[in-house]
């Protein structure tokens, strides 16, 4: 009798410690989230903050997945990454929101004021896409793009094209490739053209304009989305709440920006929310 007691007592031990565990791995997974995001800077920045505040204050763990731009939004699409912050609609990215936008959620701006076009320094004495022709030598006969799955590199051929660029070739380079350029044309006030966006953080390094675009191949003025997969709102409604409720400025992300220059991605987005508690109180469900 004593044995079988024991031996009841020790198999209810065991099953309490199993569902235990089954509990606490459930509980944990619900708060796992991956976000996916490409490695320009503006998307970098965006990124590591939206998860130093989830972390941080909500305890999830989050997954931060670099890929490009086409490889996001089809994860995104198939539901293998939760959400991305950095939508570019309606231009840069408008292609491929189209493509699954019945297999996505849209919830709105988190960033309004943004824009995409060519860039030159100011010494530059052109102002329009226009005049490059005429002055393709003193470019070298070259735009620096970034890499070649971007809505802007796909802009930038069709400004090309448009403009009857004939004698101006597009680079694909990176975001980072592409700022050493420019930091090295400008040291010797040379002239180059790059594609650029705002915000980034080399409109804070140096001075630079966008070329004007009178056909208006780049668009108007852009937004940054906040996009997620479909089912996120049932699966997961404290991060739905959180991410529907995610906004801020281009003088933050910026400021994001300028500090990962000196720092880490993780360090700068610590202490921008540390210094911005306010918001991000705002942020959170």
């Amino acid at each position: 009798m004593r044995l079988t007691k024991r031996s009841i007592l020790i198999t209810a031990i065991i099953m309490i410690f199993m569902v235990t565990s089954l509990v606490g791995n459930a509980l944990a997974k619900d708060k796992e989230a991956e976000l996916a995001y490409v490695e320009w800077a503006c998307a970098t920045a965006s990124a590591y903050v939206v998860k130093e505040v989830l972390e941080t204050k909500m305890g999830y763990d989050i997954t931060l997945t670099p890929v490009s731009a086409a490889a996001m939004w089809q994860a995104l699409a198939t539901g293998d990454v939760d959400f991305i912050t950095t939508a570019w609609v309606p231009t840069t990215h408008g292609h491929y929101l189209e493509r699954v936008g019945d297999k996505v959620e849209d919830l709105g701006h988190n960033l309004v004021g943004t824009r995409i076009g060519l860039v030159v320094p100011t010494y530059v004495t052109i102002d329009s896409i226009a005049e490059m022709n005429d002055h393709a030598a003193k470019f070298d006969n070259q735009i620096t793009g970034i890499d070649p799955g971007a809505g802007i590199m796909s802009k930038t051929e069709e400004a090309i094209e448009v403009y009857g660029l004939d004698k101006m070739n597009l680079m694909d380079a990176s975001d980072a490739m592409m700022t050493a350029v420019l930091k090295d044309k400008v040291a010797n006030n040379q002239w180059v053209v790059v594609t650029g966006w705002t915000p980034h953080w080399k409109f804070g390094a140096w001075d630079l304009k966008y070329l004007d675009d009178p056909e208006g191949v780049y668009g108007g003025e852009e937004y940054i989305n906040t996009v997620v997969r479909l089912g996120l709102k049932e699966d997961k409604p404290d991060l739905y709440k959180f991410l529907n409720n995610f906004e801020w400025s281009a003088d933050d992300i910026q400021t994001v920006m300028a500090w990962s220059e000196e720092s880490s991605p993780e360090a700068s987005a610590k202490r921008w929310v540390d210094e911005n508690q306010d918001k991000v109180a705002s942020w959170l469900p």
